[in-house]
């Protein structure tokens, strides 16, 4: 998988970060969620064992296109 950096809103470069895969999807690199209460409801909704989530600024959304160009064949 190939990543394009779309933006931060980060000071220091860091984190939250945006990318564009060349799937035509994103990829979120952003502070884990650990709350054992966030995490309760994210697997009520079906959230697999194996899945992990994070939680982002809304402003590091201005990144994304709204539409994302499908480089799948």
């Amino acid at each position: 998988m190939e990543l394009t950096f779309l933006g931060t809103t980060s000071t220091t470069g860091n984190c939250p970060n945006l990318y564009l895969t060349d799937r035509g999807t994103y990829v979120v690199q952003g502070t884990r969620v650990v709350d054992p209460d966030a995490l309760r409801v994210l697997r009520e909704r079906g959230l697999p064992i194996n899945e992990g989530a994070v939680e982002i600024p809304t402003e590091l959304l201005g990144f994304a296109s709204k539409e994302v160009p499908c480089t799948v064949s």
